[in-house]
């Protein structure tokens, strides 16, 4: 079972970033959800940042614009998530270069589908 934090997670049920929470939910996963702006999504405690998370993470899937994935990247390397996704819409060049100079190696896709789940069944 991994530990994933899914960066963007949202309240709203139509938004990708709550589909993966539900899907990653599904595949049997520790789901952390990260949204500055709520406490609880989907049940779960929702984090600021994956620097308040006080256990280890073993994967960090973003679901925001490429402007904030910028500056979330490197959370992520100072937390040592290992694995780094960017899912449609996050994955800008600025935010692959980003994520490479703190020393990561992204990888560009739907997490959720590589995990084996549908956002369109969520």
């Amino acid at each position: 079972m991994k530990t994933v934090a899914v960066v963007g997670a949202s309240r709203d049920r139509r938004k990708f970033g709550n589909k993966a929470v539900r899907g990653f939910l599904h595949a049997g996963c520790t789901v952390i959800p990260i949204n500055p702006h709520d406490d609880e999504i989907e049940g779960l405690p929702s984090y600021p940042s994956v620097l308040d998370v006080p256990v280890d993470i073993d994967m960090a899937t973003l679901y925001v614009p490429p402007e904030i994935g910028e500056r979330i990247v490197g959370e992520v390397a100072r937390k040592k998530i290992p694995v780094l996704w960017l899912n449609p819409g996050s994955d800008g060049p600025e935010v692959v270069r980003r994520a490479r100079e703190v020393g990561l190696e992204p990888t560009v896709g739907c997490s959720l589908i590589a995990h084996g789940e549908s956002p369109a069944r969520y």
